[in-house]
């Protein structure tokens, strides 16, 4: 049940925070970036129609998204307890921060939608519902970390959310700018828009990307005090992952730049049409991962906190050092005969049969990845004795099957515990069989997109996505245990699959979107990629303590 709650919680954590970013950044867009009081003549109606829309929707859905969270601790605490857990949560800063976040979101939702509807060109509208969003802004400072903590208690509550504010200024603008996209695409705004406030949000977002450094930096020094705090724990991991994942977006936004400063010298408009679209929305796939991440960082104690759980660095590499793979597997019986050993809460015995049995799976999937990438490499040739190679999505089929089976042995088909009961109380065997079905499912899908060569079809989209939701469970994929360092352990695998996930979707996207030679380039990203992930899961090895 805590495994489960555990990976919800991270889930509509990140939508929270997906929310937040469309609501307060798309506000912090038009009062910086848009300005539509400026001169209304050249803004189209559909444009302040649509973006006033995105924002009252996207606050009436962060208000959902909190009462969901308050839902499901109190799911959570009457399924442990045995109990109803009020009054008592009713007392606790939780509850009461996410009830007045709530109701202060919903005020401000109501307000865009009464006036900004009909006002949206109005300053004096759009100054006030600024003014509005800040009580929610400042309720969200008692439902961070920080406001657990005794000591820089208040620095690092208004650090944290000085921290969202930014952050959600950059993410809500890229959104908003796929919006304005795909009205420029559609012919429902005028074609000088869209350079316009490129050129706008480009300064805008330079500065907002600054303060999230300069916000963040202080808030990783007191959560994080040694270097194996940053490189041996869960908090560090997920936080290197942020950085990672900063990275990657901020080089595509350096490419939009880049971009809109060659407009501004030639008037040559190409990138910005047929480059910058697709830049903005593989960045846009980067910063959601990102913000989902944040989410499973805000579950994860502070690497201050737990100083004698933490790994070594020698203990991380470790696991990313070359090894034979295994390519035997312990008897079914073994596995289940060590079973009760394994969960018991006291005297607790680690299984070796178990730890085989993972490390098996994790190196044959390895080795299907790493050959599929071969051909996958061989495919990109072009050399009619190589169309065989094409069809190199069906090792996705073949590994889907192999999961199906191997992926939970002590549950059905294999093991005692039925389909049902197991899936949906157990988080980490609920992840695993949605990665299972999304393995299945992705080869099947790109086999056919491949096959029909319609690089413009929805289909041929769906892998990237995939792809890409794929990453994003892997970064919040949830080992609950007693043993926090050989769940970290476990885990930095995981994140480094996942990052590598997203630049595989990334490339994959970009490859369907792109001219050459971008086109080819992002391609050979998107397969050395998966390479990479065959490698990790050839090499893994599970902790046995």
């Amino acid at each position: 049940m805590a495994g489960i709650a555990d990976f919800l919680d991270s889930l509509i954590g990140g939508f929270d925070l997906i929310c937040f970013s469309l609501a307060i950044g798309g506000l912090l867009w038009v009062l910086f970036v848009l300005r539509p009081w400026h001169d209304v003549r050249q803004y189209s109606t559909v444009l302040l129609e649509k973006t006033v829309t995105l924002l009252y929707k996207s606050m009436f859905l962060l208000v959902a998204a909190q009462v969901f969270k308050i839902i499901l601790k109190i799911w959570l605490m009457a399924a442990v307890l045995d109990r109803w857990p009020f009054p008592e949560f009713a007392e606790t800063t939780q509850f009461f921060g996410g009830i007045v976040r709530s109701v202060l979101t919903l005020a401000l939702a109501g307000y865009c939608y009464y006036y900004l509807r009909h006002y949206p060109s109005s300053r004096k509208h759009w100054m006030r519902a600024g003014l509005a969003a800040l009580p929610m802004i400042i309720s969200s400072a008692w439902l961070v970390h920080a406001a657990g903590r005794f000591d820089n208690k208040l620095f690092l509550m208004s650090f944290t959310v000085i921290h969202q504010i930014v952050a959600a200024a950059w993410i809500g603008g890229v959104f908003m700018l796929i919006n304005l996209w795909l009205l420029r695409r559609d012919n429902q705004v005028s074609a000088e828009l869209w350079p316009l406030l490129l050129k706008r949000f480009s300064r805008f977002g330079m500065v907002s990307v600054g303060l999230i450094l300069v916000s963040g930096l202080p808030i990783a020094l007191q959560y994080i005090d040694t270097w194996n705090g940053l490189i041996g724990t869960g908090y560090g991991n997920l936080l290197f992952v942020k950085v990672t994942l900063l990275s990657l977006a901020l080089g595509l936004a350096g490419l939009n730049r880049s971009s809109v400063l060659q407009y501004g010298y030639s008037g040559n408009d190409y990138n910005l049409n047929h480059r910058v679209p697709y830049y903005i929305e593989a960045e846009a796939l980067i910063l959601v991962t990102l913000l989902f991440t944040a989410a499973s960082l805000a579950s994860q104690p502070p690497a201050i906190d737990i100083p004698a759980l933490t790994a070594t660095w020698q203990e991380v590499l470790d696991t990313f050092n070359p090894k034979m793979p295994r390519i035997s597997s312990p008897t079914h019986t073994a596995l289940i005969a060590g079973e009760a050993g394994r969960v018991a809460i006291i005297d607790q015995v680690p299984s070796v049969a178990a730890t085989e049995w993972s490390n098996y799976n994790h190196n044959i999937a390895g080795i299907f990845l790493t050959v599929m990438s071969f051909f996958a490499m061989l495919s990109y040739a072009g050399h009619p004795k190589l169309k065989f190679a094409s069809y190199w999505p069906l090792g996705f089929v073949a590994l889907g099957i192999f999961l199906f089976f191997r992926s939970d042995a002590e549950t059905w088909p294999l093991g005692p515990i039925g389909f049902w009961d197991s899936t949906f109380n157990n988080g980490e065997v609920l992840q695993h069989r949605i990665a299972t079905l999304l393995v299945f499912v992705l080869g099947l899908i790109e086999l056919s997109a491949r096959a029909s060569h319609d690089t413009s079809s929805k289909k041929s989209l769906m892998f990237p996505v995939l792809a890409a939701f794929g990453g994003l469970m892997l970064l919040t994929h949830s080992h609950v245990g007693f043993q926090a360092k050989s769940a970290f352990l476990i885990q930095v695998g995981h994140t480094t699959m996942g990052i590598f996930s997203l630049v595989l979707a990334c490339g994959r996207w970009l490859e369907l979107k792109l001219d050459s030679p971008g086109k080819e380039m992002a391609g050979f990203i998107s397969v050395a990629a998966l390479f990479q992930i065959g490698l990790i899961l050839i090499f893994y090895r599970e902790p046995l303590y």
